[in-house]
């Protein structure tokens, strides 16, 4: 497993993987090795962490209880704190946030308080920035936030001496082209979706991997996820559940018309197209569940893995499939 040490300005953005080769995505063997997507990481001393971000989860009640404290703590401890406008929001005095943007080019490690949601939202903003994410789960289910509220000074205390585990989580890169002309291009962790609108029939997308033709679909839509992704909305599509650590992508598709079009999982080196057919009224292209864009009839979508992975700091003592075993309720009656 990969030994990492942050300095504590994780600024320069990881070297791309081999993305640029032509070979099918789905038969091929890779032929260069690129960096493991989980790692062990030793950090240096608190010194070298001087600012926290705080991105909280918008209206959470109980952010009047956790924030005023945590804010003492960092304090005590040396440690510059910025909060975004919805944490100021909950608090009692009035404070005045800034905007996450801001939040994340002034911070050193981003403090995530919420679920799910709220991570994929700073994943978004903290993966091209190279700072890691210490999630708090506050949410319900909280598959990506590891640690719980109970665990907060602990794990910032961890974090900041350098005992702490750094998964390295691939992001997924979308372009829309619209008449020959990139009009939109995105960073994304869980996946992108195609998907009908409101009303109820199926669109034809078609799927093509390193210039290759795949298939027309006729389906509700179709998923494209990282591993990470797999268990979100394609795992209740009938996905297969993807290790952090398996360099792929899976697609699939949403209630499709034939039954034997089932799930891919192709390397994530792969670059994937997908554009419209038939009627195309009505259709979007969803990103993480958070932002829908509306498609034309000639637009074209491009995925391929993002140079920038997400750094997400995970309890040193928590394995990926005790997470699974608790958040999935495997082996309950």
């Amino acid at each position: 497993m990969r030994r990492i040490r942050w300095t504590g300005l994780p600024r320069n953005p990881p070297e791309s993987s081999p993305g640029g080769r032509r070979q099918s995505g789905v038969f091929s063997l890779r032929t260069q090795k690129v960096a493991r997507v989980e790692s062990q990481a030793d950090m240096q001393p608190r010194k070298t962490v001087q600012t926290i971000g705080i991105i909280s989860r918008p209206r959470r009640s109980n952010l009047v209880v956790v924030v005023p404290p945590l804010l003492k703590w960092l304090e005590a401890h040396g440690i510059q704190s910025i909060i975004d406008e919805e944490t100021a929001s909950s608090l009692p005095d009035g404070s005045k946030g800034q905007t996450r943007e801001r939040v994340a080019d002034a911070s050193q490690l981003l403090l995530v308080l919420g679920g799910d949601g709220t991570m994929l939202a700073a994943a978004r903003l903290a993966a091209p920035r190279g700072i890691p994410i210490l999630p708090i789960n506050m949410g319900s289910l909280g598959f990506l936030t590891g640690f719980t509220l109970e665990e907060l000074h602990p794990a910032l205390d961890d974090t900041l001496e350098g005992r702490f585990s750094l998964s390295e989580r691939v992001m997924i890169s979308v372009e829309l082209e619209r008449a020959g002309k990139v009009i939109d291009n995105q960073r994304v962790l869980n996946e992108v979706v195609i998907n009908k609108g409101a009303l109820a029939r199926m669109i034809e997308p078609e799927l093509t991997i390193d210039g290759d033709f795949v298939c027309r679909y006729r389906a509700d839509g179709l998923i494209v996820a990282s591993p990470t992704g797999s268990t979100a909305y394609s795992l209740s599509a009938g996905g297969p559940i993807v290790h952090p650590t398996v360099e792929s992508f899976v697609i699939t598709p949403i209630c499709p018309h034939t039954l034997s079009d089932r799930p891919l999982v192709i390397r994530d080196s792969s670059s994937v197209e997908l554009k419209l057919s038939g009627n195309t009224e009505s259709v979007f292209m969803t990103l993480d569940g958070q932002r829908g864009i509306p498609l034309q009839p000639t637009d074209l979508v491009r995925i391929s893995r993002a140079k920038e992975p997400l750094k997400l700091i995970q309890p040193p003592k928590k394995s990926y499939f005790e997470i699974l075993r608790s958040k999935l309720k495997w082996g309950e009656a």
